[in-house]
């Protein structure tokens, strides 16, 4: 029998890094598998979604948490907001893990795995790090049975921490660092926390507690950037330890030197404050190591940038969704009756065939650019940078490939009907809600029509002020996609003179 035997294992934030890594294992495992999501469009390009059972809704409703737990042998707690900044995010924390935590004991579910962090006892924590305690001790009090296991920085492609050493390491010839750089860190493989989450499933009824994961190197955070530029052929940096960076101000830096937002680098800086490192090691006695034993963080590096070049990136801290940012579909048209709404609408024939003028569509943004003055472009990217959005610099996953979900830039793939439709939904600060419609149409002569329109949805006075200062700039820039898009769809232009 396979290790999951037909049983129905529960993933709450399978659109997640962990979380969407971890479900396609436990189907391979033999698990059954049912995932909760908010939004199921999320789900409409992964190709695990046709084999698992789809709950929607939030969490913090106790009809979404009941549907969960129904007939579930383990549920996974994977939800945690790293960018949950704004309101009381310890308090809705809270009120997530006991909704979920009572809705599991009243359905007599199996056991709860829950991933926390790695903390040491008896000194102030973050706002984020206190949560995950608190988290930890609601569900081992829950009356299920419950396996917190606990794990510091988790290297794998994709994955933050990795993205954030990687970019300062590549950036930074010398390094003026905060004094957290020296230190001790116990860094683990994402595929080893993927091994202890997989396995806790079938840890015997009698366990509930805490369990300290780590790899099997322990680190200065200095020593992993230097770990990270030997893995990449750099030459290793020299390191300064300056006191007067502050958290605040060491996230303003690697927001500034890195694409990670304030939002996601605020909570690493801050948990990186005190040492985190195994303090016991009891989840020996009752989840052995994988076979080939624990991967050491230089190893984890080098498998991490394999998959980056292999274009093998499964999920990555990109797919997070921003906070505050919205998150509403674009209403039908028929929807904005009676609504303030303004749009710029584009429409070009082109000789390309509608599989070429597809392939341009789904390749804008990232290293790829957006087909249009650059330097605009670049611009309103910093614009949105300063006020603490994410900016230009999240780029794609992918080179050529889109899903539904995906984060393009400041922009987040809301639909997709791949070789005609691309809709993205604005991430970026704006007085209001803002879409980016693409299409392509064939024509009975073999060639394609381009169809471009730009929707925005003000919100008071300061919006509908913000499209008119910017409505200068849309006939150079959304003209200027329009036309080079159509062009490109052409193939080169020495290809285009010889046919």
């Amino acid at each position: 029998m396979t290790p999951g035997g037909s049983r129905l294992a529960v993933v709450t934030g399978a659109t997640g890094y962990i979380g969407g890594r971890l479900v396609p294992r436990l189907l391979d495992a033999g698990f059954r598998v049912r995932v909760v999501v908010r939004n199921p469009d999320r789900l409409a390009d992964v190709p695990w979604a046709r084999r698992v059972e789809v709950v929607t809704g939030d969490l913090t409703e106790a009809a979404t948490a009941e549907a969960a737990s129904v007939d579930a042998d383990v549920l996974y707690y994977l939800v945690h907001s790293m960018g949950g900044g704004k309101g009381d995010f310890e308090a809705r924390e809270r009120e997530i893990a006991t909704t979920l935590a009572d809705a599991a004991f009243a359905a007599g579910v199996g056991r709860i795995v829950y991933l926390g962090g790695l903390h040491p006892d008896g000194v102030p924590l973050s706002k984020h790090l206190r949560s995950r305690v608190e988290v930890g001790r609601i569900l081992i009090a829950s009356g299920v049975p419950s396996v917190v296991l606990q794990a510091g920085v988790v290297i794998g492609s994709g994955s933050t921490s990795f993205e954030m050493i990687r970019h300062l390491t590549e950036v930074l010839p010398y390094m003026p660092a905060p004094k957290w750089v020296r230190n001790f860190i116990q860094p683990i493989a994402v595929r080893d926390v993927l091994h202890y989450l997989i396995e806790a499933a079938s840890v015997d009824a009698s366990v509930n507690r805490t369990f300290d994961i780590g790899g099997p190197d322990v680190l200065r955070y200095g020593q992993m950037m230097n770990g990270y530029a030997l893995e990449a052929g750099l030459r290793q940096r020299p390191i300064a330890a300056l006191p007067v960076l502050t958290p605040w101000l060491a996230s303003q830096w690697v927001n500034l030197v890195t694409p990670i937002p304030r939002s996601l680098a605020v909570p690493i800086i801050e948990s990186l404050q005190v040492d985190c490192v195994v303090r016991e090691h009891d989840v020996d006695t009752v989840i052995p190591p994988p076979a080939e034993g624990l991967t050491g963080y230089r190893r984890a590096v080098r498998l991490a940038l394999q998959r980056e070049r292999d274009g093998e990136v499964e999920t990555s801290w990109r797919d997070s969704a921003v906070e505050g940012a919205p998150s509403d579909p674009l209403p039908s048209d028929p929807d904005w009756a009676g609504t303030l709404v303004y749009t710029d609408v584009r429409e070009r024939r082109t000789a390309a065939a509608p599989a070429d003028l597809w392939k341009v569509i789904e390749g804008v943004g990232g290293k790829n650019g957006w087909y249009s003055f650059p330097l605009a472009w670049a611009v309103r990217g910093w614009m949105d940078w300063l006020v603490g959005g994410v900016g230009l610099r999240r780029g794609r996953r992918d080179a050529g490939t889109l899903n539904t979900g995906d984060a393009l830039d400041f922009w987040r793939v809301e639909r997709l009907e791949r070789g005609r439709l691309l809709r993205l939904r604005a991430e970026m600060r704006l007085p209001g809600r803002a879409w980016l419609e693409m299409t392509a149409e064939p024509t009975d002569d073999g060639g394609s029509i381009y169809r471009q329109r730009a929707v925005y949805f003000p919100k008071g006075l300061t919006g509908r002020l913000y499209w008119w200062a910017v409505w200068p700039f849309h006939g150079v820039i959304f003209a200027g996609m329009t036309n080079r898009i159509t062009e490109a769809a052409l193939g080169p232009r020495s290809e285009r003179k010889t046919a």
